[in-house]
Order: structure tokens, then sequence, then C-alpha cells
């Protein structure tokens, strides 16, 4: 028998006002899957992962995290079953340190554990370090005085402090330089191994085939592909049609 999907979203219908972003959406993610999510600037692929963390509320269609329900649940309910959100501008607190940052990520971790009921450990500062030594090395140093780079690490390692059963990923690499993107790419194919899974929203097309086992393309709110990384890889149809590669 086939292990139920970690997250199941299905026909979910999103909306900003009366404009009609994400048109029937279904997608899952597998227990210890990187699923990549793809599509052009403006396709919808932020609001699906706003949508399910329930910051843009779905019209139609459910959500189910671990077979639960969350479609209506509140944005700070969904997170303490187990869902955190890694966004886009990375939503870093400026003025807070990298140790009080980080202290925030840690914050909801017992309320997390005890409304998922599943026992899982928190995470420590240690195994952070070991997977961004550069933030033990700017410890007292304030958000805004990070990087890009150093942000995208803070807000990746803050998230993993929450203690989550599925990260969202939005844009892991956008805007860094190349030497920054690959040293973002294997920590997070480390983080992977270890057993987080992951649901990527990336630009970089290259980037989610390197790292995904399965993709999504997604084109005007609608998916518009569904296969493995090797699959998308070979297909330069859908390529060509919905993400621009010549």
């Amino acid at each position: 028998m086939t292990a139920a999907p970690l997250l199941a979203v299905d026909d979910v219908h999103a909306y900003y006002d009366q404009s009609h972003v994400v048109q029937g959406v279904s997608l899952t993610v597998g227990a210890g899957e990187i699923v990549g999510l793809v599509g052009r600037n403006g396709a919808g692929k932020t609001t699906i992962l706003k949508t399910i963390m329930g910051v843009v509320r779905a019209r139609r269609g459910h959500i189910r995290l671990a077979g639960q329900d969350i479609t209506q649940m509140a944005t700070h309910d969904i997170a303490r079953a187990g869902l955190t959100l890694v966004p886009e501008d990375r939503r870093i607190f400026p003025a807070l340190t990298v140790a009080e940052n980080l202290r925030v990520g840690t914050l909801a971790v017992g309320e997390m554990r005890d409304g998922r009921g599943d026992g899982a450990p928190p995470a420590t500062l240690e195994q952070v370090f070991e997977y961004f030594p550069r933030l033990s090395e700017r410890l007292h140093h304030t958000g805004q005085h990070l990087s890009g780079g150093e942000q995208q690490m803070l807000a990746l390692a803050r998230g993993l402090l929450a203690q989550p059963r599925l990260m969202l990923v939005d844009e892991l690499t956008g805007g860094l330089m190349p030497i920054l993107v690959e040293s973002l790419m294997e920590i997070l194919q480390r983080i992977n191994a270890r057993g987080m899974t992951v649901l990527l929203v990336e630009q970089d097309l290259g980037v989610v085939l390197d790292l995904a086992h399965r993709c999504y393309v997604l084109d005007q709110g609608r998916i518009q592909f569904h296969g493995t990384a090797d699959e998308l890889r070979a297909n330069h149809a859908i390529q060509q049609r919905y993400l621009g590669v010549s």
C-alpha cells in the first residue's frame, strides 16, 4: 500500500480580491521528498505557498497535512501543526541580532510538539551551526548588517529551529552569487538527507532539477506538468512553452 502524502493540496483555488490567481491546483509532497514548483514570474507559485500557510485563504479545495485538514486553520495553528515558510523576502528582523533571530525560531517549538504529539526533539544551535558555520561567526551582528547570502542562511536556520515536518522554501537562490547558490543547494541536500521534507519554489530551473525528486510546472495558476526531475529535464517542449527555456 502506498503511504499517504505528508502534504496534499487538492483542487485549491485562491484569489486576490477578484483576481483568480490559483486555479484548481492539486499537488502532493511525500515524507522525505524535495518537490519543486517552477514557473514564470506571476504564475502563482508564491501564492500557493501562502495559501498552504493560510496567509491567503483558499476559497475552494482542501489542504491536508499528515491527513489533517488545515485549509481553514489560522496561520499560527498551521505552523504548530508542523509547517514553516521560508519566504522570498526572508523576513528576518533587521534590528535583532543573529542570535535573537534564531531565538525567535524556537519560541513555538514546545507548542508545536505538543500539538503534533510526535515527540520530535527540538533542533539545536549546534546542528544549525553545522549547516551554517558563518552564522556562528555573526551571532552578535544585526540582521540589517548581513549580506544577502547570510540573510538567506539565517532564514533557513530559523525555519529549521521551528522543528517543522515540512519546510516551504520560496526562492532559495534569488539574487545570490553562483558560489552562494551552490553552497545553499548543498546545505538543502544535507538537510533533506537527514529527513526534512521540502516544497521548493524556485525561479532557476537548473536548481530545481538538481535538487528535486519530483517537479510541478505552474502556468497562469494551473499545473501544466508533473513528473520526476529527469522527466522534466528531458521534456524540452514543456520547458519552452511554460518556462521560456530556449
